[in-house]
């Protein structure tokens, strides 16, 4: 009696540890998924050009596409580009995602310039001397048909970097750095 509860319970572990075996690697596999297409669509309203293309396809970056981001995502004041934190298209798409949104994202502010920067902190209180869009890594955005306290909330709750709030302005902020809030 005591072999065959002993065989009862190797057969029961056994069935739960492949049970979890069988269940771990497509888990693993699910989140290091390579395949798929990453697509975004922007609207820069200071120059009024647009972009839209797949920045992400099979697991590779498509270096054309954020070549096209980039140059419209530029610094307009000193018409000089710089690359965009990779990282930065990906809190995009999660949120477009978040959002159950296609439509074109407007940009205020992507890439800029320390001169322009400066230029701009030197006139309000709002913009941070060290600003991570210096480093390609921060965008001040607008969805239409969005409201931006719906687009800061979905930010917010995606934990990946900045979510600043500008509600007369229009607009949020978001950034790759560190997960905090204002406004």
């Amino acid at each position: 009696m005591t072999i065959e509860c002993l065989t009862r319970r190797q057969i029961l572990l056994g069935l739960s540890g492949v049970a979890v075996a069988t269940m771990l690697p497509n888990t693993a596999q699910a989140s290091r998924s390579t395949h798929g297409v990453k697509d975004l669509h922007f609207f820069n309203r200071h120059t009024g050009e647009r972009s839209q293309g797949s920045f992400w396809v099979d697991g590779q970056y498509q270096a054309e596409t954020l070549t096209e981001f980039n140059q419209v995502l530029r610094d307009h004041r000193q018409n000089v580009a710089a690359p965009i934190d990779k990282r930065l298209f990906e809190y995009l798409y999660k949120l477009q995602l978040t959002l159950d949104n296609q439509d074109e994202i407007h940009v205020i502010s992507a890439y800029r310039s320390p001169k322009t920067n400066q230029m701009l902190a030197s006139k309000s209180k709002g913009v941070a001397k060290k600003s991570y869009h210096m480093k390609g890594m921060a965008m001040d955005i607008a969805i239409p048909g969005i409201s931006t306290k719906n687009l800061r909330d979905a930010a917010a709750s995606l934990k990946l970097g900045g979510v600043g709030f500008y509600p007369r302005d229009g607009f949020i902020h978001v950034d790759c750095g560190p997960v905090r809030r204002w406004g």
